[in-house]
């Protein structure tokens, strides 16, 4: 089965860096979409970053230029590297893989109808 493990959040301050981590295994990474989501209290999830099944690569606008996905497929490892932190990049952060058929738009968005598995969440608090 599909599990996946997030760690890596925190609290810092704004300006400062965190680098989220997802532990992933129980698939074979070529067959699926990967995303990484958020969700701030009072509002509703949003994509961050999608990674389509063949490797596309899109980025919500809020933090292009700022977060960046890697995927290391021999570790079966997701990681988002955020930098340039803000207030309101506070949210719980979510690793999700989706089977195929999937697809990602192009602002971060992913989805499936087929079936989705999600993490536990990790939650990044950023003070200004």
């Amino acid at each position: 089965q599909v599990q996946l493990v997030e760690s890596g959040g925190g609290s810092v301050q704004a300006g400062g860096s965190l680098r989220l981590s997802c532990a992933a295994s129980g698939y074979t990474y070529s067959r699926y979409c990967m995303a990484w989501s958020r969700q701030a209290p009072g509002k509703e999830r949003e994509g961050v970053v999608g990674i389509t099944s063949d490797g596309r690569i899109t980025y919500a606008d809020s933090v292009k230029g700022r977060f960046t996905v890697s995927q290391d497929n021999a570790k079966n490892t997701l990681t988002l590297q955020m930098n340039s932190l803000k207030p309101e990049d506070t949210a719980m952060y979510y690793c999700v893989a989706m089977s195929e058929p999937c697809a990602c738009s192009n602002s971060g968005s992913c989805g499936t109808t087929g079936s989705a598995y999600w993490g536990q969440g990790t939650q990044v608090t950023v003070s200004s």
